[in-house]
């Protein structure tokens, strides 16, 4: 995984004419562009701050100095009335998204203060410190006709909830573009045979998000699981015993299978430096590749809980979608529909394999299962259930080459479950049950697909935006 920072750049524009014409105005208007990149400084940003840019000829460097400091996203804030030609060459040279902030210093101006000051020219000069909104319908203007995409902030610079929460948005949004642009999935093994769905067009994956896809064997798996010791196996089990709810009937060959497997997938991870897995292999009944491929789950599960999320069935589109929720901070549990319950009107969902145990409600439970179903072998399995509280469920769709991103937002909710080895949960949705999986099914996406806690479909949509993809949210 990449070390490097989100580059955030940031300027502020106004016009070198008011300068000398109203005194002080130009230091006011720099230091509320100091207020903004108190706004976006945070840990893990570094924020490019080139202060206020009043002539065409400070744009041109402008936008040179940005291509040089490797910024991800531009904000830019209107502190005045500014040339739309003070704009443009930074943002045709920087190539990156583009946040016009429109932040007025209050919410509004103290008229009666204003129109006693008596002196026309500091009125003048106090009414510029206010206008953000008139160069916004230029500038967009300009942008327009230049095919470059921008979006928007409107507020008050200081004590507006609502911009506050668009610009943290929008920072996140970009996070996660920038992770998923750093980030390597490994793939190992191949799809599970005539799923038709979940076949990927791994360029179509690596041009939307900038992922690298690294093809992984598993015989190098093998070699790394037989290279880990009894040691390592029971410092394992001690992690396994101390972050799962055992039960009772589990064996204990079964779970030192899992736990030898469980090290050398770390393993694999670290010396490949993968930020997320793909996986699904079947080999003959007695081989050692049978024996590592049944014993994958409750490592699979550990790795995903310490952000790096596994997708089982070669499920690549998912695992897409659980690093983009595991980034957003949020999870990201590999699931699928279940059965739909029209007395409750709930949809259940879960999956075999892998879960999020740091999004479960309680703790994640291993058991002993006889049959992997539609699957070889046996072994153990971990079962949950999603936290109960607010979800949002995430679908990366791919159509005709094409990357759309799909979301919901519900609830998971408490009830009865299936108690068969499996993640699984009780989901609500304002829809209602039937008119939800209509909904959902009529977008095309596969069986697949990721569920977060907590409801971010604003910053999904706004990943979207970053990114260039359809979003479509259902609910």
């Amino acid at each position: 995984m990449s070390e490097r920072p989100l580059k955030v750049g940031l300027f502020g524009i106004g016009l070198e004419a008011y300068w000398p014409q109203f005194k002080g105005l130009e230091g006011r208007l720099r230091g509320y562009v100091d207020t903004v990149e108190a706004k976006l400084a945070r840990p893990g940003v570094e924020v490019v701050n080139l202060g206020l840019i009043d002539t065409p000829e400070k744009a041109l460097e402008a936008g040179h100095q940005f291509r040089q400091a490797d910024v991800d996203i531009v904000f830019l804030y209107i502190t005045t009335y500014a040339l739309s030609s003070t704009v443009l060459p930074v943002v045709r040279r920087a190539k990156v998204p583009v946040i016009i902030l429109n932040l007025q210093p209050t919410a509004a101006i103290d008229y009666a203060t204003f129109n006693a000051l008596g002196d026309r020219t500091a009125m003048t000069g106090d009414w510029l410190a206010h206008c953000s909104a008139c160069p916004v319908p230029e500038i967009a203007n300009v942008f327009h006709r230049a095919g470059i995409s921008f979006h928007q902030v409107t507020g008050v610079l200081t004590g507006d909830p609502i911009v506050e929460d668009e610009i943290n948005d929008w920072i996140e949004a970009a996070r996660v573009a920038h992770v998923m642009a750093h980030n390597r999935l490994g793939v190992m093994g191949r799809y599970y045979n005539g799923m038709l769905d979940i076949y990927s067009d791994l360029t179509a994956q690596a041009a939307a998000f900038g992922t690298h896809i690294e093809v992984l064997e598993i015989d190098e798996l093998a070699r790394l699981r037989n290279e880990v010791s009894e040691a390592d196996v029971s410092a394992c089990l001690a992690t396994i015993e101390t972050e799962f709810d055992v039960q009772p009937d589990c064996d204990a060959k079964e779970l030192a299978r899992a736990a030898k497997t469980a090290v050398a997938l770390r393993r694999l991870v670290t010396k490949k430096s993968l930020g997320s897995f793909a996986y699904y292999y079947e080999s003959q009944p007695g081989h050692e590749y049978e024996d590592i491929i049944t014993s994958v789950i409750v490592g699979c599960s550990m790795l995903t809980a310490d952000g790096v999320p596994v997708a089982g069935e070669y499920e690549i589109k998912n695992a897409q979608a659980m690093k983009i929720m595991d980034s957003f901070g949020v999870g990201g549990s590999f699931t699928e529909y279940y059965a739909m319950d029209f007395a409750a009107d709930v949809v259940l969902m879960g999956h075999d394999g892998p879960g999020h145990p740091g999004i479960a409600e309680g703790r994640t439970k291993i058991r002993p299962l006889q049959v992997f179903h539609g699957k070889v072998g046996s072994g153990v399995s971990v079962e949950m259930s999603v936290r109960h509280g607010p979800v949002t469920l995430l679908s990366v769709v791919e159509s005709a080459g094409k990357i759309k991103l799909l979301c919901a937002e519900g609830a998971s909710v408490a009830g009865p479950i299936l108690e068969i080895g499996n993640t699984n949960s009780r989901y609500q949705f304002p829809l209602g049950a039937r008119r939800f999986v209509e909904a959902w099914n009529a977008q095309g996406p596969a069986h697949h697909c990721a569920v977060g806690v907590g409801h971010i479909a604003g910053r999904i949509e706004k990943l979207g935006r970053l990114l260039d993809l359809e979003v479509v949210k259902v609910c």
